[in-house]
């Protein structure tokens, strides 16, 4: 019989993180000679493939990078080391690493010196490393998701070896506290609150990559986020891979709500998000929390992935059609004009043209404000990839189609619904897709786009607005709140 007693994560003992602190000056000492004897900078070059785990991982890589006495680079052909942070969540994550790892061999024949370094989820793969090892000789060092904190150590090595080197852990992992990040945001910070799931999902392949469900201790959690607030952040998105089961692994009685009742109580944060939420544990208790705290976001990301129950079941998600629209309803009752986004899968295996209707009629009837969609893929390791009868792809792609069409519509007209209203506006910085606005995000989590300058960036401001898009939204900057 398992064992029900609730044990504390194991966490990285402090001497094995000021050894590692060793390691990053060994490099440090390294790279500050080579920078006199060269007479420049060593360069890194990081890419991230994948969720926002991953690219909150990539920043802690960012900042052990930094103490080392690297700068960052946007080409990879004038540095000095390239690092690839992948995931294995999607078949083209894969295909694109395979692709830059092809490309990066010539790059190495030029410069023999070159470092480079495979990281992240789809190296928790087995067959993937083999792979690598066997066709992509020109790669130096090669770790998995668990041992991100002995990435210095590792480097060390790799700096000093002309082998091929391979340290993936299969294991659940530890909980790592007191790892510096390079956030370059500076209004925006992501903060982990838990690793790995439990929930085995048929297609998905994060418990097998990522481990089994681990909480940060609350106080942990708590005092970053207090940090970051002393340091001018003004939003927090607490991350997870399902944020509704933080605390169930910790000794003490703590649940998500907890967390987020206390964080709403720190100064500096003026904005708390969260993501991803697991429908079959949103609790009363966090809907009531989400009402009550006045910082908390009125936007929830809540995947429902497919409208049918025969095919939810398949899926092992946990939940009925029947229960996913109760549940929206109570959370839209508790929290009125509260905006809703979510995942959807196309092409199931099993779907039928009866299944993907139902699918069709919830977004038409719970009118999510966005979502997030996708063909579904095999991956190797997932009961789904053994199923039997996979959707042809040409129909895939013909209900993706329809799915998009709807979606599209409905995000424009609720997005019409702001036409002319006044909204508070958190200012990010310059838009990407127009040199002559600034952009920014409602609690709603719509982009608003704007005319402004750089002293409105980490401002929440009033913004009136003048039209809207699929997409977005775009207005006049009407005065700063704060």
């Amino acid at each position: 019989m398992e064992d029900t007693k609730k044990k504390k994560a194991l966490c990285v003992s402090e001497d094995e993180m000021i050894r590692q602190e060793q390691f990053i000056e060994e490099i440090k000492q390294i790279n500050y000679q080579k920078e006199i004897d060269g007479k420049t900078k060593m360069l890194y070059h990081l890419v991230t493939l994948g969720c926002q785990m991953n690219e909150h991982d990539s920043e802690k890589i960012a900042g052990m990078l930094s103490k080392m006495g690297y700068a960052e680079s946007d080409d990879a052909k004038n540095s000095d080391l390239v690092i690839y942070n992948t995931c294995c969540v999607r078949e083209n994550a894969e295909f694109k690493v395979y692709g830059h790892l092809g490309e990066l061999k010539h790059l190495k024949k030029k410069n023999p010196n070159l470092i480079i370094v495979i990281c992240g989820c789809m190296m928790q793969q087995p067959e993937v490393v083999k792979h690598i090892k066997k066709t992509y000789r020109h790669v130096n060092l090669i770790f998995g998701t668990h041992n991100l904190h002995r990435f210095p150590e590792l480097l060390y090595n790799a700096m000093d070896s002309k082998t091929f080197l391979t340290d993936v852990w299969d294991i659940n992992g530890y909980i790592v506290e007191g790892m510096a990040a390079e956030r370059k945001d500076g209004v925006k910070a992501w903060v982990t609150v838990m690793y790995g799931c439990n929930n085995f999902c048929s297609y998905c392949i994060v418990p097998y990559v990522r481990g089994r469900e681990r909480s940060r201790e609350i106080e942990d959690v708590v005092n970053e986020v207090r940090t970051l607030g002393h340091n001018d952040f003004k939003e927090i998105t607490l991350l997870g891979q399902n944020v509704n089961s933080y605390g169930k692994d910790l000794p003490k009685n703590i649940t998500f709500a907890d967390l987020i009742r206390k964080i709403n109580e720190l100064p500096g944060i003026e904005r708390i998000r969260f993501m991803t939420s697991h429908p079959k544990d949103l609790s009363d208790e966090l809907i009531y929390a989400m009402r009550d705290c006045d910082k908390v976001c009125k936007h929830l990301h809540l995947p429902f992935q497919a409208g049918s129950s025969q095919i939810l079941k398949k899926m092992n998600r946990g939940y009925t059609r029947e229960e996913y629209i109760g549940l929206v309803e109570k959370i839209k009752k508790h929290i009125p004009g509260i905006s809703l986004t979510t995942d959807i899968i196309v092409g199931f295996p099993g779907e039928t043209e009866e299944d993907f209707s139902k699918t069709l009629d919830m977004i038409e009837r719970i009118r999510f404000d966005s979502a997030y969609t996708f063909l579904y893929s095999k991956r190797t390791g997932t009961p789904a990839a053994e199923m039997g009868e996979q959707v042809l792809e040409e129909i895939k792609k013909e209900r993706f189609q329809r799915l998009l069409g709807l979606q599209n519509k409905i995000s424009k007209e609720l997005n019409g619904d702001f036409l002319y209203k006044t909204v508070e506006v958190l200012v990010e910085g310059k838009s990407k897709t127009n040199e002559n606005f600034y952009t920014g995000r409602t609690g709603e989590n719509k982009i608003l786009n704007f005319k402004g300058d750089k002293n409105l960036v980490g401002k929440l401001v009033r913004v009136k607005v003048d039209s809207v898009k699929t997409w977005s939204l775009e207005g006049t900057v009407l005065g700063v709140i704060k």
